[in-house]
């Protein structure tokens, strides 16, 4: 979590946000009426845990300091919530099952106490009736493939408890799949993690590449007979982060008909602020070398001070949107989403603050030039063609037994 200093400058120093015309808003609200807005990744559920001992009641409204809640939701023009049902990486084995079972739990519980905006969703017409109903279309998505603890079984009863998507890894390489930010074993995929990659076709579950390295990122496209997606990444071609996409992943998505859910964690958005949390982390490991013993108190009143000679670098709008257009330029108008990783960030850009700042990534994409057409398309169109896509793969792999692979491997 960052300090109370970082979060009081991200307070008291927004850069401003032009207020949308009203010819504007009325165009963006035509098109989130007609084509339901989709977010690949919101951590509510792992919030909800960790602030509210999984507590889900009154979060309709001011919700604060979470970023979501039902009003906001509405104001978003959010359609459709694909909620990530994380666990640590730390967490392996048949331990991973049960937390995850737990944070599904959650997400069940969190769907069911607001049945007026809320609703379970399993397939891409599901998302479109419930949509026209006025709420918001659930599914929830496993955000690492350490969670099944090796265990196809476990994946496949994920599916049926509604998870509509599995990230192959998190933040640390498993048995069988490179994770972006941690020593790589397999120069990718493993035998077995390209027989998940089969498995999760045969079931109508999205690979989800967020998280993983760009090796993992090419045979996971070898492997699938399925459209996947990045519920969460960004343009490596506009931000070096290893989170997000490199241009050569980007060019072979018109051949899948992949999308990359554009993120707004600043770190992935912005070099400069990724530069800053590496410094900053940088002074707290030399700091701790230097004061051995220091409390708790003293170390954060040392990078209170660190922060207030070194201030965060902002990041805008215009710059999320720099990686929408590379990414629409690169791999298509068609392979481009949004996934803002709400409560699971611990700094925001300014103007997209709480899942009720979606109008202002549309604004500013509509005053680029962006065509109705194209926005309805980033809104949820292409994520609803990848599902589709998952859907008509799993409908021709019917006939196929289910994989009954046990690996010797660790998770």
């Amino acid at each position: 979590m960052l300090s109370a200093v970082i979060a009081a400058s991200i307070a008291a120093q927004p850069t401003p946000v032009p207020e949308i015309a009203p010819d504007v808003k009325a165009r963006i609200d035509r098109i989130l009426a007609e084509t339901p807005l989709v977010d690949g990744h919101n951590d509510l559920p792992i919030a909800t845990r960790f602030r509210r001992e999984g507590d889900v009641a009154n979060l309709q409204s001011d919700s604060e300091p979470l970023h979501t809640d039902m009003d906001r939701l509405k104001a978003g023009g959010v359609g459709a919530q694909l909620w990530s049902v994380y666990i640590p990486a730390s967490i392996t084995g048949d331990e991973a099952v049960r937390y995850t079972i737990e944070q599904i739990d959650i997400t069940d519980r969190l769907i069911a106490a607001y049945p007026d905006t809320l609703a379970w969703a399993d397939t891409a017409d599901e998302i479109e009736a419930i949509h026209a109903s006025g709420r918001i279309a659930s599914f929830a998505g496993i955000e690492g493939g350490h969670q099944i603890g090796g265990n196809l079984a476990a994946l496949r009863q994920f599916r049926k408890l509604g998870a509509i998507y599995m990230t192959l890894t998190h933040s640390a390489t498993t048995g069988w799949a490179d994770s972006a930010t941690d020593a790589p074993k397999h120069d990718g995929l493993s035998d077995f993690g390209v027989e998940v990659i089969k498995e999760m076709n045969r079931i109508g579950m999205l690979v989800d590449l967020s998280h993983v390295t760009e090796a993992a990122m090419h045979d996971a496209l070898d492997a699938s007979r399925a459209p996947v997606i990045f519920s969460h990444s960004s343009a490596r071609g506009v931000g070096g982060h290893p989170r997000n996409v490199p241009d050569s992943v980007l060019e072979r998505l018109s051949d899948n008909g992949g999308v990359v859910m554009v993120t707004f964690v600043p770190s992935f958005i912005s070099d400069e602020n990724w530069d800053w949390f590496a410094n900053r982390s940088a002074y707290r490991a030399r700091h701790e070398a230097k004061h051995p013993g220091e409390t708790p108190e003293e170390l954060a009143a040392a990078l209170e001070r660190w922060e207030e000679r070194n201030p965060m670098p902002r990041v805008t709008v215009s710059m999320v949107a720099n990686h929408v257009d590379h990414i629409a330029r690169v791999a298509g108008y068609d392979h481009v989403g949004i996934g803002g990783d709400f409560d699971g960030i611990s700094s925001t850009v300014d103007g997209l603050d709480s899942v009720d700042d979606y109008p202002n990534l549309f604004a500013e994409l509509i005053a680029r030039g962006w065509s109705d057409e194209n926005l309805a398309k980033l809104a949820g169109g292409n994520f609803l063609r990848a599902l589709r896509g998952a859907e008509a793969a799993a409908a021709a792999m019917a006939d196929v037994p289910p994989s009954l692979d046990k690996p010797d491997m660790e998770d």
